[in-house]
């Protein structure tokens, strides 16, 4: 089982994040590099997936191999920046399931509000991979994450780029059986509820709407 929190601090993973935070970094260079990172996030955050064995053959011998076992696990999508991330995941599992959780920050109240759920079927029987670039105050993550609990999924794990201590307190104390993987801790929320020092807002830096 993997911890609540896991900090990938690969030496790969470490670079490619720090020219993401620079803010000379172009939106093309930023895109590709949240591809890039999403690629080395996402070997962490599938450690662990059941295993089976199947007969194959090679051309040696006969042999009982290693396979994944199960339904395919399912990549969930926080909108619209958890696309981003979606995407770079999607080339190391091309197989994977796919759905979609949009939720936007109310500005005044900082609360999430929705205006789009669509998952796969059967999330009780796969493993449920969220994603969202940015763990700030939480309260996004937790909506998504008790939206697909109440759509009926029971193995869920949450990868972000960013996390905030705030933020990893909000999902631990609703949901303690959530495991966290991230790239970095950063030191606070600020008034805004921005992650400091952060990186800015991932959506606009990958989509150049700022």
């Amino acid at each position: 089982m993997l911890d609540h929190l896991t900090v990938v601090k690969h030496p790969l993973v470490q670079h490619k994040l720090t020219i993401m935070r620079d803010k000379e970094t172009s939106t093309a260079g930023f895109r590709q590099l949240l591809r890039e990172i999403s690629l080395l996030l996402a070997y962490e955050v599938t450690r662990e997936l059941d295993m089976t064995e199947k007969t194959i053959e090679t051309p040696m011998c006969t042999m009982q191999a290693p396979t994944l076992d199960g339904k395919k696990l399912a990549l969930i999508s926080i909108l619209r920046a958890g696309n981003g991330l979606l995407d770079g995941i999607l080339e190391l599992i091309p197989s994977a399931r796919v759905g979609f959780v949009g939720l936007y920050r109310d500005e005044e109240t900082l609360e999430p509000v929705e205006y789009y759920f669509k998952v796969p079927e059967d999330l009780g029987d796969r493993l449920v991979i969220a994603v969202d670039p940015m763990l700030a105050t939480g309260n996004s993550s937790v909506a998504a994450i008790d939206k697909l609990k109440e759509a009926g999924a029971k193995n869920i794990r949450f990868l972000c780029l960013l996390a905030a201590p705030e933020g990893i307190k909000r999902m631990e104390e609703a949901h303690p059986d959530v495991p966290i993987v991230t790239a970095a801790v950063d030191e606070k929320l600020n008034e805004h509820g921005y992650i400091v020092p952060g990186l800015g807002d991932a959506g606009d830096r990958m989509f150049g709407t700022k």
